[in-house]
């Protein structure tokens, strides 16, 4: 792919993403108002399920800008990390979020108030088509992108949120059972625990430079020692540095070689690790029993 029709690929990935941010941020805004208006717990939870997507979309084009700014002396790998500390504070507000959703219905299931249930049921529909704009705008782009893809399962699930609040918005209306409300509120609110805990955890993993869960360090230390000349290897580190962002380092052992040898099998342990792990940084030291040591850093 040339960099021009590269470009312009990032830069179409960038419109859309901004464009369903900006849609979803409406919904967020009517979705809150609506709540408050109507004293629907369910369209507040699924609010706060909104609250997910934008932060999840904002943490997509943050990571898409972000990774085109330079290093800098005093960062050298550059701004990545702004990311995973914006999904760190996501995390928090939403667990915050959700633990007051719960504990609203919790006081609802005692004492159900009535529901202005027809406004709910419009702006859920609101939220529904916004959601279905959002999925179709992304959905070409994620088959491209696993940032784009993540941000594509974040409108996606929010997708069955606004199906949820128009399903008791519909029970409510028709049946007068206010009970609807806090049942589906605690369904919302159960449902984005799981998704923010697993953020949560991700973003500190991150933070603590621990090892990527979809990298096994067995398997990249076979991959290592199956190259030509190498015999052993210790030191082993690889951690995140944003998403799908990794790097490693280590000191390789290998037997009888020249300086000549060790840089071209560094090279190629360089390009496996590449090719079979997406390691893109990797900082190889070179212990050879018959050569000068050898540094390479890549």
């Amino acid at each position: 792919m040339s960099p021009a029709v590269s470009n312009h690929r990032v830069g179409e990935r960038e419109r859309r993403l901004f464009v369903t941010l900006v849609l979803t941020a409406l919904v967020l805004i009517v979705e809150i108002v609506g709540g408050l208006v109507t004293g629907s717990l369910a369209l507040l939870s699924d609010a706060g399920h909104v609250l997910t997507d934008v932060g999840g979309l904002a943490l997509a084009l943050m990571a898409m800008r972000f990774a085109r700014r330079p290093a800098t002396p005093e960062k050298t790998f550059g701004f990545h990390r702004a990311e995973i500390l914006a999904a760190l504070v996501n995390a928090v507000v939403l667990f915050l979020v959700s633990f007051f959703i719960l504990l609203e219905a919790y006081r609802r299931f005692r004492e159900p108030p009535e529901i202005s249930s027809l406004p709910m049921l419009a702006i859920a529909f609101v939220g529904l088509g916004a959601n279905l704009y959002g999925v179709f705008n992304l959905k070409g782009e994620a088959r491209h992108s696993l940032n784009v893809r993540g941000a594509f399962f974040e409108v996606l699930s929010d997708t069955l949120g606004s199906v949820a609040v128009i399903v008791a918005a519909v029970i409510m209306l028709t049946t007068g059972w206010y009970y609807a409300d806090p049942i589906f509120s605690v369904v919302i609110a159960l449902f984005i625990l799981p998704r923010t805990w697993n953020l949560l955890q991700e973003s500190i993993d991150v933070l603590l430079e621990a090892t990527p869960r979809d990298i096994d360090p067995d398997h990249v230390t076979q991959l290592i020692k199956a190259q030509p000349h190498v015999t052993a290897v210790h030191e082993l580190h690889i951690w995140t540095l944003a998403s799908q962002n990794y790097a490693l380092s280590a000191h390789v052992v290998f037997d009888h070689c020249s300086m000549e040898q060790s840089n071209v099998i560094a090279n190629q342990i360089k390009q496996a690790l590449s090719d079979q792990f997406m390691i893109q940084h990797s900082t190889l030291e070179v212990e050879c029993p018959h050569a000068v040591e050898y540094k390479q850093t890549h």
